[in-house]
């Protein structure tokens, strides 16, 4: 059984959405704040969130910032292009507007929570110094590790499939579209610049070349 993490200070809304997963089999646990629901990542195991950005104490984009490895689907009143880009630039991994539908929530929730069909595989793909491990979500880069988001491994894993080759946007959209429901090309362009963030972070180098008009390849 999954383990959901509901951030959400709202207390009609926190249990609307736990009355829906608890329906739906999931695991679900509480938290009312920021500062409250970085406690619970530290001592359980959860398997996704979803967030609330204006929380009483460490706001949302504050947590978001704070976690890793973990999926983050938000859902917040703000609905501002610029709050959706910002956000999903610090790593969440989803962006739902209130008020929201049952049905889209739970399908999000699962895009998010999909497993790799092929059990047993050994999911690692090689290339130089660079090593993803697509159960993992976990980029290897040397001593360093990446973890990236689902949306953020599939990218990762098609331009490591081609790596001396240039993907177009189009094509890595239609490669990906298993993995999120509504990725675009503004919202690709923003999982790009998240994964460049994130292995920056660890190692100050670039992998990850535009090819101006075209698309998306591994540096040589």
């Amino acid at each position: 059984m999954k383990n959901i993490l509901i951030v959400e200070d709202d207390i009609a809304i926190h249990n609307l959405i736990k009355e829906l997963l608890i329906k739906e089999n999931y695991n679900v646990l509480s938290s009312y704040s920021g500062t409250e629901a970085l406690f619970i990542i530290e001592k359980e195991n959860v398997d996704l969130i979803l967030l609330d950005l204006m929380l009483p104490g460490l706001n949302g984009e504050e947590v978001v910032k704070k976690v890793n490895g973990i999926p983050i689907i938000v859902i917040s009143a703000k609905i501002a292009y610029e709050d959706k880009v910002n956000v999903l630039l610090q790593g969440a991994n989803d962006y739902i507007t209130k008020p929201f539908s049952s049905e889209e929530l739970l399908a999000r929730i699962k895009v998010q929570l999909r497993i790799n069909e092929k059990e047993g595989k050994n999911g690692k793909l090689k290339y130089k110094e660079l090593e993803l491990n697509e159960d993992s979500h976990i980029l290897n880069i040397g001593e360093s590790k990446v973890h990236l988001t689902k949306t953020e491994c599939a990218i990762f894993k098609q331009l490591l499939l081609t790596p001396k080759n240039v993907i177009t946007k189009t094509k890595l959209l239609d490669l990906i579209s298993d993995y999120t429901l509504d990725c675009d090309e503004n919202s690709l362009k923003v999982h790009i610049s998240n994964i460049r963030r994130k292995i920056r972070k660890v190692t100050n180098k670039e992998y990850i070349e535009s090819v101006w008009g075209i698309g998306f390849k591994i540096c040589e």
